[in-house]
């Protein structure tokens, strides 16, 4: 049975070879999708094929992309394939547009995610052409019911010239009320506050709005998201978790927090996984998230009662996260809230609110400046995502990493980060399972001295305190953040031209 209502969407059914001919060369097109959630899964295959067609005619044809994060191989991956992709914003994530992206055939904007759609209404980033949208139902009215990320689609459906709707009957009917979607943002000098106090508070419409005479065709699906499963905590990722937990306990003590925390924020992977696991065997209950993406760990805490309830912009399951989700969807009804990007990594609510952030990195150097996104100074990984929204506003921030990668051949702290995302401005904590380094109110030479014993592995410690000594020895009139210049980097060029630090 069709889950389009509305006799004006009814009408312009079609498949999703026709839909895609109404994307053109060089048009910008705003795609739904977060983190393999809610994206949509016909229209970018047959529009790869469009591609692939038209390059065979030896025609140009390429789009900008934009999403709300990372999409899926079906997405992201086939028109990176089809060499289809000229700009690509705000994150990403496949393998092949990653490839395109460090050899310079794909311009990429890695943008935080809260900046966005703001910027997309500001037109910095030029024409919106044509937005491709997944959504869970269209009903009798016109509203939309949005599916398993909201992501930058209301700003999609306000701003395209043209819309493309999938309706996809995989994602579950019972999402209606399960979104917030707020339609009270203005462009500068009319803005006005945003009355959130409480992650749960709903300041929005469970729908997403569309004028159905720029809607140009609506294909229906029945496809999976990209589900992406986890492996179980190692000893590395335990480790780190316990040293974050440790640190907790004794901010309660010293009264900087209250037992059940503060709204917690968590990237994804491994080692986030590890530490909402490390929560949910620990005495603290009664939290709440206040985040981007709800992964497999966030539905333990919620089952145990651990998480009282959680706010973000999307799912991120693995296949078994996704199978419970929906054996159990009405219970999470209520207790899971989804909003769009440019609300759930807002900076004055993340501040107001004073979330807990924890996220992932590539290194920290020993003054503390973090680095998220490249790999060697000039390889994109990612993209910083929603990090810098969360780690400029927190409350308390972690980053986490193992102290080594690549069987040690890499140390994780090293005496100048290669591309720094997050200044030792911004930075509080930095945790790998040697330690954690907590480095509010320190200097910089304090700083230095608590990474290097604490967070570095033993193996590299002594080369990063013979660094910093004979910096300070070669500088006496240079003793703030003192470096060695013709030395900084030096590690990472040892790295590239020999395999090793």
């Amino acid at each position: 049975m069709t889950r389009v209502s509305c006799p004006v969407l009814r009408s312009r059914l079609t498949t999703a070879h026709e839909a895609a001919t109404h994307i053109g060369p060089g048009d910008n097109v705003g795609m739904s999708g977060f983190t393999g959630a809610g994206y949509p899964k016909a229209v970018p295959v047959a529009l790869a094929a469009r591609i692939r067609a038209a390059h065979e005619r030896g025609e140009d044809f390429r789009i900008g992309l934009w999403t709300g994060a990372s999409t899926a191989p079906d997405a992201d991956g086939v028109l990176a394939r089809a060499h289809g992709i000229s700009t690509r914003l705000p994150y990403n994530s496949d393998p092949t547009l990653r490839d395109l992206i460090n050899t310079g055939e794909v311009d990429y904007v890695d943008a935080h995610l809260s900046h966005t759609a703001q910027q997309m209404w500001f037109g910095f980033y030029g024409r919106l052409n044509v937005a491709v949208v997944e959504v869970t139902a269209a009903l009798p009215d016109g509203l939309l019911v949005p599916s398993s990320s909201v992501g930058n689609n209301k700003t999609w459906l306000d701003q395209a010239d043209r819309i493309v709707l999938e309706v996809n009957r995989w994602q579950p009917r019972e999402f209606e009320g399960f979104h917030d979607v707020y339609y009270g943002t203005a462009l500068p000098p009319h803005r006005r506050p945003l009355q959130l106090t409480g992650p749960m508070e709903r300041i929005g419409e469970p729908y997403l709005r569309v004028d159905p005479e720029r809607v140009v065709a609506v294909v229906e699906t029945d496809a999976p998201d990209r589900n992406s499963p986890f492996s179980p905590p190692g000893e590395e990722s335990r480790a780190i978790a316990d040293h974050l937990l440790d640190f907790l306990r004794h901010e309660v003590r010293a009264g900087r927090m209250p037992p059940e925390l503060l709204p917690l924020q968590s990237g994804v992977g491994n080692v986030a996984n590890a530490v909402l696991a490390g929560l949910d065997d620990s005495e603290f209950t009664g939290l709440t998230a206040f985040t981007e993406v709800l992964q497999d760990a966030m539905l333990d805490l919620l089952d145990s009662g651990t998480l009282r309830a959680a706010s973000a912009t999307s799912f991120g399951l693995s296949d078994e996260g996704v199978a419970r989700f929906m054996d159990r969807i009405d219970a999470y009804k209520g207790r899971i809230l989804l909003r769009s990007e440019e609300i759930s990594n807002h900076p004055e609510l993340i501040r107001r609110l004073g979330v807990i952030a924890m996220n992932g990195m590539i290194e920290a150097d020993v003054y503390g400046h973090v680095n998220s996104t490249h790999v060697m100074g000039s390889a994109i990984m990612n993209g910083i995502g929603g990090s810098g929204d969360f780690t400029r506003n927190a409350y308390l921030n972690f980053f986490l990493s193992p102290s080594t990668a690549k069987d040690g051949a890499i140390s994780t702290i090293v005496p100048m980060a290669s591309h720094v995302d997050h200044t030792e401005h911004d930075v509080h904590v930095i945790v790998t399972e040697q330690g954690l380094a907590d480095l509010r109110g320190l200097s910089p030479a304090d700083r230095a001295d608590r990474i290097i014993e604490r967070c570095a592995h033993p193996s590299y410690r002594e080369a990063l305190r013979d660094y910093i000594g004979r910096a300070k020895a070669a500088r006496p009139q240079a003793r703030h953040t003192p470096h060695l210049l013709d030395e900084a980097l030096s590690w990472h060029q040892r790295f590239v031209e020999t395999g090793h630090m």
